[in-house]
């Protein structure tokens, strides 16, 4: 399991998945906000399962 997910890339999944997650937890949001746990989640970790099933990889080039 390499990492395809980029520096970019990680900070805007951890950023949404906390704002879905605190707009669910403050009421603004029905139960369906906490679906963010899902981009957090590929943010922390690096790696989202779906960009190697579209052949996508936001780490850049590999040496």
């Amino acid at each position: 399991m390499a990492a395809n997910v980029g520096g970019i890339d990680k900070v805007l999944r951890i950023v949404a998945g906390l704002g879905l997650i605190g707009a669910t937890a403050a009421g603004v949001l029905p139960v369906w906000g906490y679906i963010g746990i899902v981009p957090l989640l590929t943010g922390v970790m690096g790696w989202c399962p779906a960009y190697p099933l579209l052949g996508i990889s936001t780490c850049g080039k590999k040496d």
